[in-house]
């Protein structure tokens, strides 16, 4: 029976970590500034009404520390049914200790899991609790890292398009000299109909990024170029978002962890299309707000990744664009969950039968890969 007019308040919020080896040559990945062996993901359960909600983010272990240090105690007690309220208290919480980062990853996880918590409670699924602009969420195929060999790579990027993702993206500007022939070959495996996205990852300088944009859209019809510099360029990006080609849209904004920092990108007029992370940015409450801004400045919105919970949440956002379909994090979601939902369509869809983000913990897979909490003995 579903909670209406009732109080119920949060019970405790249970913390885990796991660290899943990335698949690519060697063990490892890289794009154009980074090379990772593993992904990171936080897990929060928050418990009340006889009841569960799951959250997660990517990020690293210290974020499930501050978790348990900072937020439990101003969370455990607060009503399940104001997600908002306690979204608040937490962020007032973290002034000293840093809101941007792992601070904000930390808000991010628990805000998820109490929204998902409420669903529950309420015994519906996390989509209807929130404004529905969209009845799918469209996305792009994202992967194609600079240590891909170029079978590896193409197989990659014309998988998706084979599934029906008719947009994809790979990292480039690791070594720039390799990416002609890098495109070349994707674009030959994609067909000419597909949208090309690219990521430089920041690692161009303005000219550098200038002259890429330019040969990106005339030489392989390259649509999107995701941080051609770094993200905290306000006046790099409004540069190229001004000076390169007319069809080729600068985006940037993964890295807003506090509402100030989409303030800062769209005043500066520094990106044609602003991205979020749902478990970076604040959660579902800290989207809300930047999904305001963004339509306010009539710019379109681009999910980042955790496609799990983003597939519900910007159903919610009124210019939406897209959302990545990001290669390790389909791994690891299917790795510690069951009931993520896969692309129909080119877009992903919610499962409406199942309440909350319609996630349950695979225990069992997801053990070896611990690395904090305790298990749970399921």
């Amino acid at each position: 029976m579903g909670v209406t007019d009732t109080t119920v308040t949060v019970d405790g919020l249970e913390v885990h970590a796991f660290q899943i080896p990335t698949d690519g040559p060697d063990g490892e990945e890289t794009d154009g500034t980074l090379t990772w062996d593993s992904t990171t993901i936080v897990v929060v359960l928050a418990q009340g009404g006889g009841r569960t909600g799951i959250g997660y983010t990517y990020t690293d272990v210290p974020a499930a520390t501050l978790v348990e240090t900072k937020l439990t105690p101003v969370v455990v007690g607060g009503d399940a049914l104001a997600p908002a309220a306690l979204w608040r208290r937490m962020s007032v919480q973290i002034r000293n200790t840093g809101r941007p980062g792992l601070g904000a990853m930390a808000v991010s996880v628990v805000d998820v899991a109490l929204w998902d918590l409420k669903a529950h409670l309420l015994e519906l699924p996390l989509t209807a609790l929130l404004p529905s602009f969209h009845d799918r969420v469209p996305v792009y195929g994202s992967g194609g890292f600079t240590n891909y060999p170029l079978d590896r790579l193409t197989a990659q990027l014309a998988g998706w398009v084979e599934q029906g993702i008719p947009r994809v993206k790979l990292k480039t500007s690791r070594h720039p000299a390799d990416d002609p022939a890098r495109l070349t070959a994707v674009r030959k495996a994609i067909g000419d109909e597909p949208e090309l996205f690219t990521d430089a990852n920041g690692a161009l300088s303005r000219k550098q990024a200038l002259y890429w944009a330019r040969r990106f859209a005339e030489e392989w019809d390259v649509s999107w170029f995701e941080e051609p510099v770094s993200s905290a360029d306000l006046e790099g990006l409004r540069m190229l978002s001004r000076a390169g080609p007319g069809g080729l849209d600068i985006a940037a904004g993964e890295y807003g962890y506090v509402l100030r920092d989409f303030t800062n990108l769209l005043r500066a007029q520094a990106v044609d299309c602003l991205q979020a992370d749902i478990t970076r940015c604040g959660g579902i409450t800290g989207l809300l707000q930047v999904a305001g801004l963004a339509a306010g400045h009539q710019i379109d919105l681009s999910a980042h990744c955790a496609p799990a919970v983003s597939a519900h949440a910007f159903r919610a956002v009124e210019r939406l664009r897209h959302l990545e379909y990001f290669h390790d994090h389909v791994r690891v979601e299917h790795t510690v969950f069951d009931g993520v939902p896969s692309p129909s369509g080119g877009a992903l869809c919610p499962d409406r039968t199942r309440p909350g983000l319609g996630l349950e913990i695979k225990w069992a897979d997801a053990e070896r890969y611990r690395v904090h909490g305790a298990a749970t003995g399921e």
